[in-house]
């Protein structure tokens, strides 16, 4: 990291740090990170030119409102945003919303796949 920024590698690195992460490629150039198989969190285009992921339901529109912060597409309407490289967030918060984004999904899967997830 310099400057207090994360860049692509940076953020596919503690991506995968998170419990249970996994990562995958698909859709001709995107670089998928889920957890419980196919549960994504975050996803992160191939050429490093946008990174997306989930924030919570009462934050989305402050975060959308934000320089350099959009609604992702196809995925808005489950409170997805997205964002290109230079990231306009300080890596702490940036580490914070992906942690969260994790969060949010690992919450929404059966207690015994979260437990075998130690999460």
């Amino acid at each position: 990291m310099t400057k207090g920024k994360m860049n692509e590698a940076d953020v596919a690195a503690f991506c995968l740090a998170l419990p249970g992460a996994q990562e995958d490629y698909k859709w001709g150039g995107v670089r998928v990170f889920s957890i419980a198989g196919n549960k994504m969190f975050a996803l992160q285009g191939l050429r490093g030119d946008s990174l997306a992921f989930k924030v919570d339901k009462d934050l989305f529109l402050g975060h959308c409102d934000r320089p350099g912060i959009h609604p992702a597409p196809y995925l808005a309407r489950a409170q997805w945003i997205i964002m290109h490289p230079p990231y306009p967030l300080s890596a702490e918060e940036l580490q914070g919303l992906l942690t969260r984004s994790h969060q949010l999904v690992a919450s929404k899967l059966p207690k015994k796949t979260q437990v075998g997830l130690l999460l």
